[in-house]
């Protein structure tokens, strides 16, 4: 495998190409080229190539790619050759509906403990996972091997929530909340940002009338010309 640094992008088009390869897997098939993997799933089969090549050659001549086999070797790229254990912080309705998403329960990530500050949480159980007392995080993160922390809490907590995660040793972070956190080196942050993502497609909304609204008025003053120069005549 190759050192060089791989962006993100790429990776991320790895799992899309892992989703397609298991839903190829799920219908019997065995083997896929490039072209007919990117034909069916509307992927491009340069970018494809080109992305495996990055880590080593898989292909073989004739043939393309025996599903089962780039199954096994794109999932140990990604790291999906183990279990990754998830703690979540903030036991409100967002971490409890992130903690019962169904994936995650056909995937390499489980759910291991909630963490939350109210007592009447402190104790419950969510599917197999115990909300724990967030004060107990470094010592219930040691004790159940968690790798992955997922904030869910209100922007005004999290900046600190962010503090304690990265101060117990996690490295892998997934971050709900409607703020913008300030990382630390060789700490891996993703946010999720669904106000932004609103926010755009709004002003995607937005612009779509005002561009249907300004055709309506264009059609309306050519036909008040038409009818004009038919009165004229």
């Amino acid at each position: 495998m190759k050192v060089e640094k791989i962006s993100e992008l790429t990776t991320n088009r790895l799992s899309v190409y892992l989703r397609c390869l298991r839903e190829l897997s799920s219908q019997g098939v065995l083997s896929v080229s490039s072209d007919e993997l990117a034909d069916r799933f509307h992927l491009h089969s340069a970018q494809i190539r080109k992305d495996l090549a990055y880590f080593g050659e898989f292909g073989v001549r004739g043939v393309g790619y025996y599903v089962e086999g780039l199954i096994d070797h794109i999932s140990k790229i990604l790291g999906l050759d183990r279990e990754h254990r998830v703690g979540i912080i903030g036991a409100g309705r967002l971490g409890t509906a992130l903690a019962d998403y169904y994936h995650f329960s056909h995937s390499n990530f489980k759910v291991a403990a909630l963490f939350d500050t109210e007592s009447s949480k402190i104790g419950t159980k969510n599917g197999e996972a115990t909300v724990y007392d967030f004060r107990e995080f470094s010592d219930v993160v040691e004790r159940l091997k968690i790798d992955v922390a997922i904030i869910a809490v209100p922007a005004n907590f999290a900046q600190e929530v962010f503090r304690r995660v990265v101060q117990a040793g996690i490295t892998a972070i997934l971050n709900f909340a409607p703020a913008p956190l300030k990382s630390e080196v060789n700490i891996k942050l993703k946010t999720v940002d669904l106000t932004n993502s609103l926010e755009s497609l709004s002003y995607f909304l937005a612009q779509s009338e005002e561009t249907n609204g300004a055709g309506k008025i264009l059609n309306v003053r050519a036909k008040r010309k038409r009818t004009a120069a038919k009165n004229a005549k």
